[in-house]
């Protein structure tokens, strides 16, 4: 586990658990050993925080690459940070630059490690649930590990859009982990990966009771931290 996010573990997870006492299911799901896709609602940015907490092993978001390439001070603590937690650098400008992130996360897979992604691909901007982009079934193909279905409640109230920090009392947090979802074998063609996201989708709803809507959210001007690995179908 990187060392920066061991300090987290000690200091910044027992703060939540304490100032939240958020309620966790499923965590029978989440395998002792090898790698595995957590992929679940994005209801705010505070999910990777509650996630991150829950979650006992260490655990790899997408982060905007510009992160990664800041100047001066701010950049340097910004790259030394991410880097320090184990992030997995995307690229937005999309074509082959976007898809380094599927080459740095499949080795850390296939090496035991765990990766989260948000399929919706940004925040819901009300609370329902969106149509979910193919990049979570496309990386379990190709890694050859199973995607953990995620419910994540009442993030949204703790930290609206435009808060800065989660603020305690506001809502209950409850973190739901469904069954593996075992996709080796599957073909990666553009119906397959269509047909996987889709279950893959229904499992969270079922965690969640979200409202499903059959189409992609609308983007962000500022996507968040993590997110969806840069591919669709």
């Amino acid at each position: 586990m990187p060392l920066l996010y061991t300090i987290g573990k000690l200091t910044v997870a027992p703060t939540l658990r304490l100032a939240f006492r958020p309620t966790v299911e499923g965590l029978e799901h989440i395998p002792e050993t090898g790698g595995a896709i957590f992929a679940g609602n994005h209801l705010s940015v505070a999910d990777e925080l509650f996630l991150g907490t829950v979650v006992p092993r260490h655990l790899a978001f997408w982060a905007k690459s510009e992160y990664f390439k800041g100047t001066g001070v701010k950049g340097a603590f910004s790259k030394f940070v991410l880097t320090g937690l184990g992030a997995i650098p995307v690229e937005r400008a999309g074509g082959r630059a976007a898809l380094s992130a599927f080459d740095a996360a499949i080795p850390a897979l296939r090496g035991g490690d765990l990766v989260a992604v948000y399929p919706e691909g940004t925040r819901s901007p009300d609370g329902r649930l969106y149509r979910g982009r193919t990049g979570a079934a496309r990386l379990a193909v190709a890694a050859g590990v199973p995607i953990i279905p995620v419910g994540m409640i009442g993030t949204d109230k703790a930290q609206p859009i435009g808060a800065r920090v989660p603020r305690p009392g506001k809502s209950k947090i409850i973190v739901r982990f469904g069954k593996p979802l075992d996709f080796t074998g599957r073909p990666d063609d553009r119906t397959s990966l269509r047909e996987m996201t889709d279950e893959l989708m229904s499992e969270i709803q079922k965690l969640t009771g979200q409202e499903y809507v059959p189409r992609y959210a609308p983007p962000r001007a500022h996507p968040p931290v993590g997110g969806e690995p840069p591919t669709e179908a």
